[in-house]
């Protein structure tokens, strides 16, 4: 039964999207006229399961908590456990499914669902990741949760599918060092500018930000003074991205501002 479990949840997991839209056009909330009277544990179970696959995915977790509250010494509340935290996450309340996974993992730290579970935590913390003009604490969180997943179980399907994701993460941030970087620039405040750019280049080097990043460290030199830096910078963009528009760009500012100068 374990087995299984683990597999539904996986597949399900990896289609994320399509069962948050499920989720969305299922219906029902867990405020719905249920009476949570006593029951024996394998109807209590199958009653949330049923709930689960209508789509009504809030009462579904409500469901497989009375499980547990019920019966929480049977082989039955340990499924429920994470089928709870699983229902709350395809019902969007990524921090209900954080807390849920969590308990799983401090009660059952050995189970042979742990790597699900810690999969469920960087996935809630995934789907929380905002744009790039909001504060980026969730993105932190989201990476550093995906980071874990993939040391703790590198040959795994969900470690194959956290690095992905850490790729799209660390575009995110880079983003973000980007969008202030360039607001440093609008305001005239050039070294605090330059220090952003140069994280985007120290630390998402292999983000699609990069070239920009080097770029705008050329324009930010020259307006700085720093014409042998400018060159640098213009030389380090044409030697990873000679065809990028960015260091033609740099080519370009080079050309006007710092002829004949060479890099320190």
């Amino acid at each position: 039964m374990t087995t299984k479990l683990t597999t539904r949840l996986s597949r399900a997991a990896l289609m994320g999207a399509a069962f948050a839209t499920l989720a969305a056009c299922g219906g029902g909330s867990a405020d719905e006229d249920v009476a949570f009277v006593a029951r024996d544990v394998e109807s209590l179970y199958a009653e949330a399961q049923r709930r689960l696959d209508q789509g009504n995915t809030q009462l579904a977790a409500v469901l497989f908590d009375e499980v547990e509250r019920q019966h929480p010494y049977s082989p039955w509340a340990r499924r429920a456990q994470l089928m709870s935290a699983f229902s709350y996450y395809i019902a969007r309340d990524y921090n209900k499914a954080i807390q849920n996974a969590q308990r799983f993992l401090s009660i059952h730290p050995g189970n042979k669902d742990a790597p699900y579970a810690y999969y469920l935590i960087a996935l809630s913390y995934y789907e929380q990741i905002s744009d790039v003009n909001r504060d980026q604490s969730i993105t932190e969180q989201a990476q550093s949760a995906l980071r874990e997943v993939n040391r703790r179980f590198p040959q795994t399907e969900y470690a194959a599918d956290a690095r992905l994701k850490l790729d799209l993460v660390a575009d995110h941030l880079a983003g973000k060092e980007m969008e202030i970087g360039r607001f440093y620039q609008r305001s005239g405040r050039w070294l605090a500018a330059q220090l952003r750019f140069r994280n985007v280049v120290d630390d998402f080097a292999t983000t699609s930000h990069a070239p920009e990043a080097l770029y705008r460290l050329t324009e930010s030199s020259l307006a700085l003074g720093i014409p042998e830096e400018a060159v640098k910078y213009a030389a380090v963009l044409g030697a990873n991205y000679p065809g990028s528009e960015w260091y033609e760009k740099a080519f370009e500012l080079v050309e006007d501002h710092a002829a004949g100068v060479t890099a320190s």
